[in-house]
């Protein structure tokens, strides 16, 4: 008996036919899944605008407490009622001279710090770098 060929005509075509049917599903699978993906990033950024808009409405109804206004003005403007006595404590351990020496130094601009680089160089009175010393100029 005679041996039959593996890939028949009908064979082929069909095979061609599967194959043009999935390269034709391919892209608009791909941009389902795309839209979905989509979908999902908007509904959770809607949420997160939801609860920011939540916590602005809460601020709202805060702010238009008449108790919540004093207080915040005693607190942050350290406002004083009338009729009220207020005192300002501070610290009798810091002098003039000690609150002076804990801040630093203000560093210069920085163009003023490159003009003095360069005039350094130019004139010779830089110095080496690395080692800290002053590099002589023989001319």
């Amino acid at each position: 008996m005679a041996k039959r060929p593996q890939l028949t005509g009908r064979a082929a075509i069909i095979a061609v036919v599967v194959c043009a049917i999935a390269m034709s599903l391919a892209y608009p699978v791909r941009e389902y899944i795309a839209q979905r993906r989509g979908i999902a990033e908007l509904r959770a950024e809607k949420d997160q605008v939801e609860a920011e808009r939540r916590i602005l409405d809460a601020q709202a109804r805060q702010i238009q407490d008449p108790n919540w206004i004093k207080r915040t003005a005693k607190e942050r403007l350290h406002y004083c009622g009338s009729g009220e006595k207020c005192f300002v404590v501070t610290d009798p351990g810091l002098g003039k001279g000690q609150a002076a020496a804990k801040q630093p130094a203000p560093l210069p601009p920085w163009y003023q710090t490159l003009w003095t680089s360069v005039t350094a160089a130019d004139s010779g009175t830089g110095l080496r770098a690395g080692t800290g010393e002053k590099e002589s100029v023989e001319q």
